[in-house]
């Protein structure tokens, strides 16, 4: 039996419903020239529609007209007798490589039907207001993530950080004053990285350093946010020691010498004093103690399986106890903050 061969200019199409109406460039010319095109059902019924073409013939039926003229198949994905059967006579498979970030469609998309009607009710209940402590909850176990170098949860949480995002944009589209959706937070977001890296979007002179890029940064953005102080826009609901060192960076870029900056005898003088003396030797104080904090809770940790191997609940330690069995553990913050 002789071996069926497609005509010359015949093509498999392979498509990605996410990117709506969109074709492989490369399709085009066959397109134009083909006899026919067809369409697969399972492609999505609007990407169906704009292509306005009818679904193929059984496969026997395609490959024989195929072998008489130029035939176009487009598909989803690949599989299916009629796609499998065009491409084992010669027909040309045409698919353009997914953009990064492709994903991110779907993300959007399963977020929109999970608030939509007939989505979920917990999360269709959902507000800004009632969001924020998840929001916080799982920026630190990202943070937890990172400390540890756990690159499986580091994936896991930064799409839990990323959920909060898509959750709180699809939450604003609702808003009846001023919606807005998470195209506008992305537009944003673009516009605010282009105008504030001149010196790789605008053909700016090349800054020497990062230190000088920040330090661009933020002069631009204070003057994008027209603020009257220098202080606008730090966050004040961030933990406090984080809020010093923001106060003393600012401060410091702004010329305030730091016998001006807050001193004093009181505990939160105390504590400013330092987390400001840290920042000015180009530490972060946040994460210094952080550090010190962790290191203290492997620790107490240590000591307390000590206290058990040895027979002894740690409910029941004495001070002095706890001094013999913490005194010679290692502490780690050191090994820790240089990871």
């Amino acid at each position: 039996m002789r071996e069926v061969r497609v005509a010359e200019g015949s093509a498999v199409v392979l498509v990605d419903d996410r990117l709506g109406e969109v074709l492989p460039a490369a399709a085009l010319p066959l397109l134009r020239s083909a006899a026919a095109v067809y369409a697969e059902p399972g492609l999505a019924p609007a990407t169906r529609a704009a292509l306005e073409a009818p679904a193929p013939p059984p496969a026997a039926d395609l490959l024989a007209q195929a072998a008489r003229e130029p035939v176009v198949l487009i598909v989803g994905e690949l599989g299916s007798a009629e796609a499998d059967g065009l491409r084992a006579a010669g027909a040309r498979l045409i698919a353009a490589p997914a953009p990064a970030g492709i994903e991110l469609l779907d993300a959007v998309t399963v977020m929109d039907r999970l608030r939509s009607p007939g989505g979920c009710p917990w999360d269709a209940e959902q507000d800004h207001d009632t969001l924020r402590k998840y929001l916080v909850e799982e920026t630190y176990e990202l943070l937890d993530a990172i400390e540890l170098r756990d690159r499986d949860a580091l994936r896991e949480e930064l799409g839990d950080v990323l959920l909060q995002v898509l959750f709180h944009a699809r939450v604003a589209t609702e808003d009846p004053a001023d919606p807005f959706d998470i195209d506008a937070v992305a537009a944003g977001l673009v516009s605010k990285l282009v105008s504030r890296h001149p010196h790789v979007f605008a053909g700016d002179p090349e800054l020497l350093d990062a230190e000088s890029q920040h330090a661009r940064w933020e002069e631009l953005k204070q003057r994008e946010k027209q603020r009257e102080s220098i202080v606008d826009g730090v966050a004040l609901g961030q933990p406090a020691v984080a809020l010093a060192a923001k106060l003393v960076q600012r401060a410091e870029r702004a010329g305030i010498p730091a016998d001006a900056m807050p001193r004093g005898e009181t505990p939160g003088e105390a504590l400013f004093g330092t987390a400001a003396q840290a920042k000015l030797a180009g530490r972060d104080p946040e994460d210094e103690l952080r550090a010190v904090a962790l290191a203290f809770a492997e620790r107490i940790r240590a000591a307390e399986r000590r206290a058990r191997e040895s027979g002894r609940e740690p409910a029941a330690l004495s001070a002095a106890d706890w001094r013999e069995l913490m005194a010679d553990l290692p502490d780690p913050a050191g090994a820790r903050s240089e990871v």
